[in-house]
């Protein structure tokens, strides 16, 4: 190994190029830092690689599947519809190639250096960038630690050619004939929900009572109802036991209402979940604070005990999202600038690319009430909106969380067709202080999805148009 024999000096080391550390580096450098971004993968880390962005791809890819098949109720009919999977994936493979190597160039022409080796801690204010035939020393002023997160493997289900995690999932050559779900969060939902659209015999194991657990029973519940259409087995309380694989497949047992069962796929998805990569970097070398979960624990500016470390993302509390990891990175880079940007997590979104789709913002009523406030809860459905029902996608609704003396907007949920786009006009909301009177006065075109936004506004406010008060 060729070792560097003077370290190079920079003002901000990133250490991770996902969505966290990439925005974080091209921030930090627009505000006049020198800046080296260090990841040991790709560019755009798991979520531009083999996470958010080829999920989606996949997802879409069954949506239009599923929807060649033809819609009986409007008159439409179709034949020997077919599909080349390895053609699925070459698309998909594309769609990310476009976006790593278009982050790439962003990163060079905001002039952020770009290293690719693993990063370990000396102290804190050195570290080491290693791959397979170097090391160099890098001396940093600022350092922002982005390294995000991988699957939980259970013990009982070790990752092999047939019990895979998301990536495994995202890169199958083929379509699976059966395939088994254990975990019915947000992952294993969008996944077991694009390969039932491609016509696998889905089964999700859910350890907990509900799937999406982390969303309404109201939301979930309709999310449930279309997987069961779709000829997706859900079995809730149930406890993954054992694994054997076999020549062409895998046998589980698992345990639910008291009673051992075993059921055989093609395949095993594992999504029980995602751990933080803080081990094996050095954070012990340099102080930094973690707790028992391997988080590491930061201050309002992602700050962590050690003053010149900054930590975002998957290694800090809070849901795994993409977009809390930018937000956080722009905060971080601008503290290092000397800003007084602090993070607030009450406007952030959570969103299910489930069928239909799912999406959250600030409080539900019930956390409201929690934290002391009088609340309405205003719900306006799909089904009287005329977009919705032209889309045959009547299915959902929209509920905002108002403030009950003055209309002022704490939150609300989505559930139903383009819920991933409609959340952004409340998270604004929110996050500019309106009331449900802003939301009904703003002028919304016809016919669209957004109309259902501001008639859950008139809902709150008393006198809405077109359901029945």
């Amino acid at each position: 190994m060729v070792v560097g024999d003077f370290p190079i000096e920079v003002d901000t080391l990133v250490v991770g190029a996902g969505p966290g550390g990439y925005v974080a580096a091209i921030r930090a450098a627009q505000t006049g830092q020198k800046v080296t971004i260090a990841d040991k993968g790709a560019i755009g880390g798991v979520c531009l690689n083999v996470g958010c962005i080829p999920s989606k791809a996949l997802i879409q890819a069954g949506h239009r599947y599923e929807e060649a098949h033809g819609a009986s109720e409007m008159g439409i009919e179709s034949e020997n519809v077919s599909i080349d999977f390895s053609k699925v994936q070459s698309w998909k493979e594309s769609v990310v190639e476009k976006l790593t190597s278009g982050v790439e160039g962003l990163l060079k022409g905001n002039k952020v250096d770009i290293v690719s080796g693993e990063v370990f801690f000396v102290d804190d204010h050195t570290a080491r960038i290693m791959d397979e035939k170097s090391s160099q020393t890098y001396t940093f002023k600022d350092c922002i630690i982005a390294t995000g997160s991988t699957p939980i493997e259970i013990p009982t289900f070790k990752y092999s050619k047939r019990i895979i995690d998301s990536t495994g999932a995202l890169n199958l050559s083929e379509i699976p004939e059966k395939m088994i779900v254990i975990g019915g969060g947000y992952i294993g939902t969008e996944l077991g929900t694009s390969y039932a659209n491609f016509g696998t015999e889905v089964t999700i194991l859910e350890g907990m009572d509900e799937i999406l657990g982390g969303f309404e029973k109201d939301m979930s519940a309709l999310v449930k109802k279309r997987l069961k259409k779709n000829n997706v087995n859900i079995v809730t309380n149930a406890m993954a036991k054992s694994s054997e694989e076999t020549e062409d497949g895998v046998k589980v047992t698992y345990e639910a209402n008291g009673k051992e069962e075993t059921i055989e796929a093609d395949y095993v998805l594992v999504t029980v979940g995602r751990k933080p990569n803080t081990e094996e970097i050095g954070l012990e070398q340099v102080g930094v604070e973690v707790d028992d979960k391997g988080l590491i624990k930061i201050d309002k500016q992602c700050r962590t005990n050690v003053s010149n470390i900054y930590a975002i993302g998957d290694i800090v509390a809070g849901p795994p999202l993409a977009h809390k990891a930018s937000y956080e990175g722009k905060i971080a880079a601008e503290a290092i600038a000397g800003e007084k940007s602090e993070i607030d997590y009450h406007g952030i979104p959570a969103v299910v690319f489930s069928d239909p789709e799912l999406a959250s913002v600030g409080y539900t009523e019930a956390q409201a009430k929690e934290d002391g406030y009088d609340v309405t809860s205003s719900k306006f459905p799909f089904a009287a909106n005329g977009r919705a029902l032209s889309l045959g996608s009547g299915d959902g609704f929209v509920r905002l969380v108002t403030r009950k003396d003055d209309g002022l907007v704490l939150g609300a949920q989505i559930a139903g067709a383009n819920a991933s786009d409609m959340i952004s006009e409340l998270g604004l909301a929110i996050e500019t202080g309106m009331t449900a009177e802003d939301l009904a006065l703003t002028i919304h075109a016809h016919p669209t999805l957004g109309e259902i936004t501001m008639e859950a506004a008139e809902v709150a406010m008393g006198t809405p148009i077109h359901i029945v008060k």
